[in-house]
C-alpha cells in the first residue's frame, strides 16, 4: 500500500501524469486516463462516472461500453437510484469533495433489500466518491468501489484523494464543458421516478403511512424516523405492522419487490 501511495509523491510523476490529463481534458478518452491516474492513488475495483442533472436521471459518462456495464448498474440508471443514500444527497445539496457511502447512508441501509441488492451481492465492502459540482444544477460522481479482498480504504489513501481533488475537479469541469452536449442528448426525465415515491401504494396506505414506507426503504431505522418525523418510535412501530398488513407484507425485502414493480409499472409509461 504505502509503495503505491509513494508512487505519486515520487520525482516528476505524478506532475507527468497530470499533465496527459490536461492534454486530455476535453477529449472523449479523458475518463479512462483519470480512472487510471485514480489507480495510483487508491486501491478500488469499480469505478464509475455519473453525472446528476436536475430533472434528469442519472447519466452515464463511463464506462460506455455496454459490456462493461452491469445489470445491477443498469438497474440504477433507470430507476434504483431513487433509493440511493448518495443521489439523495446530492439532491439535499450536499457539499463538494471526497465522502464515503458510510458517512452519508442511512443508519441501517445495511439491512435494506436495496444494499443487498446493489452493495452486498455485488461484492462491495466499501464506496468512496467525489462529488464535483461542474454547475448551478449538474452534479458528478467518481465513485470507487472496493471488494472484500481490499477492505476498506485507508488514511493514506483518503489523504491522497484529498489532495488531489482541486485539480481533478477542475479537469473534470473541463471535460463537462466540453463534451456534455454528446451526453445530454440522451438524458432521460426523472420525473415519473420522482413521483415513484409518493404515489407507491397510493389509496391503500395514508400518507403519513407512504412518509414511513419511503424512509424504510431508504434504511431508516424506527428510531431514526421517529426523530426525523418528531414522533415516538412507539408510533412508527405502530405504523410500520399497519404498513405491512395493508400490503400484505411481513418483511422489508417484500415492501422492496413491491416497490421496484411499481418502479417498473412508472417506467412502462
Amino acid at each position: 500500500m504505502k509503495e503505491r501511495i509513494s508512487q505519486i509523491n515520487a520525482g516528476d510523476s505524478w506532475q507527468k501524469k497530470i499533465a496527459v490529463l490536461i492534454e486530455h481534458q476535453r477529449l472523449r478518452s479523458f475518463p479512462v486516463l483519470l480512472q487510471e491516474f485514480l489507480a495510483t492513488l487508491c486501491f478500488y475495483d469499480t469505478f464509475i462516472m455519473v453525472t446528476y442533472k436536475k430533472s434528469l436521471r442519472p447519466i452515464l459518462i463511463y464506462p460506455t461500453n455496454p459490456e462493461e456495464q452491469s445489470s445491477t448498474l443498469r438497474k440504477y440508471l433507470n430507476h434504483a437510484f431513487v433509493l440511493d443514500p448518495l443521489s439523495h444527497s446530492i439532491k439535499s445539496g450536499i457539499a463538494p469533495g471526497v465522502v464515503r457511502l458510510v458517512d452519508i447512508m442511512p443508519d441501517s441501509f445495511k439491512e435494506t433489500e436495496y444494499f443487498n441488492t446493489c452493495y452486498k451481492d455485488f461484492g462491495l465492502v466499501d464506496e468512496i466518491n467525489l462529488i464535483i459540482h461542474l454547475d448551478e444544477k449538474v452534479t458528478c460522481t467518481l465513485t470507487l468501489g472496493r471488494k472484500a479482498s481490499l477492505d476498506s480504504i485507508s488514511r493514506n489513501e483518503l489523504k491522497a484523494l484529498n489532495d488531489f481533488y482541486p485539480i481533478l475537479s477542475a479537469l473534470v469541469r473541463q471535460f463537462w464543458l466540453a463534451q456534455s452536449g454528446e451526453f445530454l442528448q440522451y438524458g432521460r426525465s426523472d420525473g415519473p421516478m420522482k413521483r415513484a415515491l409518493k404515489t407507491f401504494a397510493s389509496g391503500v396506505l395514508t400518507q403519513r403511512e407512504r412518509e414511513i414506507t419511503d424512509l424504510i426503504l431508504r434504511g431508516h431505522s424506527s428510531q431514526a424516523i421517529a426523530d426525523l418525523l418528531k414522533i415516538s418510535a412507539g408510533t412508527v412501530k405502530v405504523h410500520r405492522k399497519n404498513i405491512h398488513n395493508r400490503l400484505n407484507t411481513s418483511t422489508q425485502a417484500e415492501i422492496f419487490t413491491q416497490f421496484i414493480a411499481h418502479l417498473n409499472s412508472l417506467d412502462d409509461h
